[in-house]
């Protein structure tokens, strides 16, 4: 296959490229230079913007099997994009977000069916306006740039909806804070309910799924979460405990007095959201088309062993020590 990839070369989509590499694809990046730029050399880089026509219009007459969208944001940007590749390519891949959901933690086993956001067109027109990253128009605006996708090529665009993506390279440290905090041993403070149900995807499952789809011959919106079957938070702490420190002490600490404590799920205490009962997403549509999921244990592991051998630290999101202890000793002061 000949492969264009718009990005890349950051997280999900520097492990695209790897995993289509590895399948003997043909790949070509467009990305403009700025984060990882040396990082596949051995494959054919084009530099620019993609907010630029003109620069668009380096990508020429050439045709492509699969084109993947990593990095989408605006609709005007995704529909720069399609005006030079939607007649170019038999399909189109946008990587989209469950955040497109109005409410994700309403629903049990949500399902693709379930209408997105949307914005009105002044807000709209004002979100276009906006350079700054705004958390709350995220979800919005990826639905809009789904509807340009599915607008402009309908039958050969394939709209993927990630839930959480984990594992090495991951710049948000949304997972990588649990294995490295429980090795490091002692009293880890282990948020809300034991049996509160968690999901999130191996950042290389859903790219070798993504790779795979693109070469298929299915199409339309999927969501992209995991695991196969129900994960909880207890589950997953006790896993990184049995193969990290089983020394840890893990104090598990109710959801309303963390929260009276201005703690802020996801980002303090990632992975977790509190919820009285389970939320998830139905994935049985991407599993019966190819989707499969690794051992919990080895998206531990290897996470853990990049987060150690990486020149950066954890700052991304989680407690710090001094944060976690003085929460610890308030809470056993009740």
């Amino acid at each position: 296959m000949k492969m264009l990839v718009i990005g890349g070369t950051k997280f999900l989509g520097r492990h695209i490229v790897e995993s289509a590499l590895d399948e003997g694809h043909e790949v070509t990046l467009f990305h403009r230079g700025k984060t990882n730029p040396g990082l596949f050399e051995e494959v054919t880089n084009i530099f620019g913007d993609r907010e630029k026509r003109e620069d668009l219009k380096k990508l020429g007459e050439q045709k492509w099997d699969a084109v993947i969208d990593t990095c989408g944001y605006k609709p005007s940007t995704v529909s720069k994009s399609l005006d030079v590749l939607a007649a170019c390519t038999k399909k189109y891949m946008f990587i989209s977000t469950i955040s497109v959901y109005p409410d994700l933690t309403a629903v049990h086993n949500l399902e693709e069916t379930v209408e997105s956001m949307t914005l009105t067109q002044e807000e709209l027109e004002r979100a276009e306006q906006t350079e700054a990253f705004e958390p709350a128009l995220y979800g919005p605006l990826k639905a809009h740039c789904e509807q340009e996708v599915q607008n402009r090529i309908k039958d050969k665009g394939v709209i993927i909806r990630p839930g959480l993506i984990v594992g090495p390279h991951d710049p948000t440290d949304r997972f990588t804070y649990w294995p490295s905090r429980i090795e490091e041993g002692g009293e880890v403070l282990a948020p809300g309910r034991k049996d509160q149900q968690i999901q999130f995807i191996d950042v290389r499952d859903l790219a070798d799924w993504i790779v795979h789809l693109s070469a298929s011959v299915h199409t339309g919106v999927f969501n992209a979460n995991g695991p196969e079957s129900k994960l909880t938070m207890q589950h997953l702490l006790e896993t990184c405990a049995s193969m990290l420190n089983e020394e840890v002490s893990l104090t598990w600490v109710p959801a309303p007095f963390l929260t009276d404590e201005g703690l802020q799920p996801w980002k303090d205490l990632p992975v977790w959201i509190p919820t009285e009962k389970d939320f998830s997403q139905d994935v049985s549509k991407a599993i019966q088309c190819g989707l499969e999921f690794r051992p919990l244990k080895e998206t531990i592991l290897d996470t853990y062993r990049w987060d150690k051998q990486r020149v950066e630290g954890v700052t991304g999101a989680g407690l710090t020590r001094e944060q976690e202890a003085a929460v610890l000793k308030k809470w056993h002061r009740q």
